[in-house]
C-alpha cells in the first residue's frame, strides 16, 4: 500500500513547491488533475511534460497517473447521444492516455460526474451503451501505453451515472479488458448501503486504484469515517496500490490537509497493526 495525493490539492502552488512539499509530507506518489497543466491537454508540449515527469523525479515521487479527466474541458461527453461528441471523447481519453504515458503514469480515473451525467431523454440503458461505446474505443490505446482507465463510482449528489460499485462493474465487465478497472473512492463509497470494507472485499479482482477521503469532503481522519476498518479490508485483500488522498473542501487549509491526512492514515495502520 502506497500513499499519494492529488496536486490540485496545492491549488495554485507551482508544480515543483507541490511536489517537494508531498514528499516532505512523506508521500511517495502524486496524481495530477489535467486542468492543472492545460484546459485542453493537447496544447500541452513534449517539452512541458518531461519537464513536469523532471519535477516529479526530483521531488522523489512518482507519477500515480491522472484524474479529473474531463474536467473543465468543453465538447466532451462520455454518456452523449451525439455520435461525433462520443468519437471526441474517445479520441480525447487517447490524448489523455498518451500524456499519462509521457508523465510516467500507469493509472486514469474517470469521475468527471459533469461530462457523464444522463442527459434529458436518454435513458439509462442507452447511457450505459455510449459509455461502453467510448471506452471500447479507447482499449487498443491504453494497452498500447500501458495505461488502465479507472471507471469510479459517484455518490447520487454528484450526479446520476454509475451511482455505485457494482454500476461501475457491469461496465467494466462489458468492456472485458485488463486495461479497464475499478477505482473506489471512500466518500462515494459512503452514499451506498453495502458497508466500505465489503466493498473493498467484493470488488477485489477489479480493483486498482483507491481514493482516500471524508464524506465531509476533506481528508482521512478530518471527519467521523473511521479508517481502520477501511484499511483492514484492503489487507485483508492483499492490495499493494496506490491510497491517494483527494479532497473537496480546503478550509483546513493546504499544509494542514497534506500533512494530517497522511499522519491519519498511518495512525490507522498503527492502530490496526496493534491490534493483530
Amino acid at each position: 500500500m502506497k500513499f499519494a495525493i492529488c496536486n490540485e490539492t496545492f491549488l495554485d502552488w507551482p508544480f515543483d513547491k507541490a511536489f517537494g512539499f508531498a514528499a516532505e509530507c512523506g508521500y511517495t506518489g502524486i496524481e495530477i488533475a489535467p486542468f492543472t497543466m492545460a484546459t485542453d491537454v493537447r496544447q500541452t508540449s513534449a517539452a512541458r511534460r518531461a519537464e513536469i515527469r523532471r519535477q516529479a523525479d526530483a521531488a522523489g515521487l512518482e507519477v500515480v497517473g491522472l484524474h479529473w479527466l474531463l474536467a473543465e474541458t468543453t465538447g466532451f461527453y462520455l454518456t452523449s447521444p451525439d455520435a461525433a461528441v462520443r468519437r471526441r471523447t474517445a479520441e480525447y481519453v487517447q490524448d489523455l492516455a498518451r500524456l499519462c504515458r509521457d508523465l510516467g503514469g500507469s493509472r486514469m480515473i474517470f469521475g468527471s460526474p459533469q461530462q457523464r451525467n444522463i442527459l434529458p431523454g436518454v435513458s439509462p440503458d442507452e447511457a450505459f451503451n455510449y459509455a461502453a461505446e467510448v471506452v471500447a474505443e479507447c482499449v487498443g490505446l491504453l494497452e498500447e501505453t500501458g495505461v488502465t482507465l479507472c471507471m469510479e463510482p459517484l455518490a447520487p449528489a454528484e450526479g446520476n451515472f454509475l451511482n455505485t460499485a457494482a454500476d461501475a462493474v457491469r461496465l467494466i465487465e462489458k468492456i472485458g479488458s485488463p486495461n479497464c478497472r475499478l477505482i473506489l473512492d471512500c466518500k462515494a463509497m459512503s452514499s451506498e448501503a453495502v458497508p466500505i470494507p465489503e466493498l473493498i472485499r467484493r470488488h477485489a479482482r477489479l480493483l486498482a486504484h483507491f481514493h482516500a477521503n471524508d464524506p465531509n469532503r476533506q481528508g482521512p481522519g478530518f471527519g467521523a469515517l473511521d479508517f481502520v476498518p477501511i484499511f483492514a479490508a484492503l489487507g485483508q485483500i492483499d492490495y499493494r496500490g496506490w491510497v491517494s488522498v483527494e479532497v473537496f473542501d480546503y478550509t483546513p487549509g493546504i499544509e494542514r490537509l497534506a500533512r494530517e491526512s497522511i499522519d491519519n492514515m498511518r495512525a490507522a495502520l498503527e492502530s490496526l497493526a496493534g491490534a493483530q
